[in-house]
């Protein structure tokens, strides 16, 4: 097979991974009882964390065998320095705060509706949405973040994405662009795109022709996509990209883990543009850190199980107690040095 159909393969194996899950989420969804919204969904939890703990689980398991397979394809070395360990990628969301945080938000979509007068019918299918999105995309985070792991411990350096799909306008006008391999992957929620780790004479055809890809669309799906203006502007010849990229809000994408900024990564590092990540001691160990789970996005939902020290069942966790960076953000901090990125992804025990 060539590198694209090694990929195409590759993302339908997870596809229906997530297909999966999704139907499990319904039914779970469907049992939240609208007198109770908050304790029945906490009791649905304790069922779909470890399902979506399992999915997640099995879109990362095949990392190092895509990686081998899509280079041998192009007459590349596929032998790693390391192999990924697929548990680590499972049971936390792609931000780095633990799953049942990110689990917990549809029913404070819907309880947030409810309390802006939206009916409880409309807010439940509201609550739905939210959910469906959170699980299709962990997944595919999850997938995604072991092949970006697999591929730093192989001798290539950059990555091709590939659409997939039902793809959206911001997608296909990155199809066929190649990146280095410590950029991060740009998605939005529900995103289906690729990593194809490519040798850098790769002859392999991936990219997909935005134009042809638009012309495949129904009139009604162009207007959909695109708005009617910038539709039927693309249709009198306008370029895509142009169009995409002069709407309000687009893109929308961005990568999933722990977002370091240059002075977070200065920070890491001890106060150094350059050079190893810092340590510091966190309850007893020594452990990298980030700012990751002491903001907003580190914030989780409800406690499932034992009660967390002075928060209550159903009521917020205060902050995450161990920071924890996920391989976006290493492989974003290390750099173009893969000794440090692969030192870094064995230490958060990602790589073995």
């Amino acid at each position: 097979m060539s590198a694209e159909q090694v990929a195409r393969e590759h993302y339908r194996r997870r596809r229906r991974i997530v297909g999966r899950l999704v139907v499990v989420a319904r039914q779970l969804w469907s049992r939240v009882d609208p007198d109770a919204i908050t304790r029945s969904w906490a009791t649905q939890l304790g069922d779909l964390v470890p399902v979506t703990a399992a999915a997640q689980l099995a879109a990362a398991v095949t990392a190092d065998s895509y990686l081998n397979a899509v280079l041998d394809a192009q007459g590349a070395n596929p032998r790693p320095r390391a192999r990924v360990v697929p548990a680590a990628l499972a049971g936390v969301a792609s931000d780095g705060r633990p799953l049942p945080s990110l689990l917990y938000e549809p029913a404070i979509t819907t309880l947030t509706a409810i309390g802006a007068g939206v009916d409880v019918e409309r807010a439940l299918a509201g609550g739905y949405a939210t959910l469906e999105t959170a699980v299709r995309t962990q997944v595919a985070d999850a997938g995604r973040a072991a092949d970006a792991t697999a591929m730093a411990t192989r001798d290539v350096d950059t990555y091709i994405r590939m659409v997939v799909g039902k793809t959206c306008g911001r997608c296909v006008v990155l199809a066929g662009r190649r990146y280095r391999r410590a950029e991060p992957f740009d998605r939005h929620p529900c995103c289906d795109c690729v990593h194809v780790p490519a040798v850098e004479d790769t002859v392999d055809a991936i990219a997909t022709n935005p134009r042809a890809w638009f012309d495949s669309l129904t009139p009604a799906e162009q207007d959909r996509q695109f708005t009617k203006a910038g539709a039927a502007s693309i249709r009198l010849g306008a370029d895509i990209g142009q169009v995409v990229n002069a709407r309000r809000g687009a893109y929308g994408l961005a990568p999933a883990g722990a977002r370091i900024t240059a002075a977070e990564a200065r920070m890491l590092r001890g106060g150094r543009d350059r050079g190893q990540l810092a340590t510091r001691d966190v309850y007893g160990r020594q452990v990298f850190t980030t700012t990751e789970g002491t903001t907003t996005r580190g914030l989780a939902g409800v406690r499932l199980g034992a009660r967390e020290r002075g928060v209550k069942d159903g009521g917020r966790y205060r902050q995450a107690r161990t920071p924890r960076l996920m391989p976006e953000s290493i492989l974003a901090a290390a750099g173009d040095d893969r000794d440090e990125a692969i030192r870094l992804l064995r230490r958060f025990g990602y790589i073995r």
